[in-house]
């Protein structure tokens, strides 16, 4: 046992705010309904990541989403509410809406993130790095040991399959929406622009805060 969880997070949206969760199921891709809608620029028709992301507008991360009879339904910087679908929502963002059943991941379905690497590099904050599992654990970077093994988190198993390579993103204000690169010069200062780890997921489950993180190493190649 190497941690134990004590956040959730998806993203109905991607690049909008966040929703703490205190359960969630974990499919084959992902947390349940994370980040299933996304705006796409237009003009992008040849490009091979057209998503409207914080890279671009900063200021999404001021619009809260959640899921509503169905839906996603989005709470603007100034309070008014639309459906995910809503053409004045587009019109707001300039960009259209589109729904991805599999989800509109960068890298993998499940990041996975310590209480111990955010503040080791300045932000106890974890909202700033868009986890969706944060684990309480031990040491500085811990998650760094747990790429290559499978992780189970109460009834579903991951595979660590990599480290968390970061941008721009890291410098964005998770309440204001301004950005300050302090956090992603600390990141590559002390980690090589690293933090946290992606994951894949071996068996779906369900998954709660306070679930123990059971780490598994990957057996070692024989020799024959």
């Amino acid at each position: 046992m190497v941690g134990h969880v004590v956040g959730l997070h998806r993203y109905p949206v991607k690049s909008m705010a966040g929703e703490p969760l205190d359960e969630t199921e974990i499919s084959w891709h992902g947390l349940a309904d994370d980040r299933r809608w996304g705006f796409v620029r237009e003009g992008q028709v040849r490009n091979g990541f057209p998503w409207l992301t914080l890279r671009q507008r900063p200021d999404l991360v001021r619009y809260h989403p959640c899921l509503r009879g169905g839906s996603a339904v989005v709470r603007t910087p100034g309070g008014d509410e639309h459906d995910v679908a809503d053409p004045e929502l587009a019109a707001l963002l300039g960009a259209r809406p589109m729904k991805l059943d599999r989800g509109a991941f960068d890298s993998a379905p499940v990041s996975l993130l310590t209480v111990q690497s955010a503040t080791a590099v300045g932000s106890p904050d974890v909202r700033r790095f868009r986890p969706n599992v944060v684990v309480d654990a031990a040491g500085e970077f811990p998650e760094d040991a747990w790429v290559g093994a499978t992780a189970a988190i109460g009834g579903a198993v991951l595979r660590v399959d990599r480290a968390d390579r970061r941008c721009g993103v890291v410098a964005v204000d998770p309440d204001t929406g301004t950005r300050d690169a302090t956090v992603l010069r600390a990141v590559a200062r002390q980690h090589g622009l690293t933090l946290g780890v992606y994951a894949s997921v071996v068996t779906p489950g369900h998954v709660r805060v306070g679930d123990e993180v059971v780490l598994h190493p990957r057996p070692r190649a024989g020799n024959g």
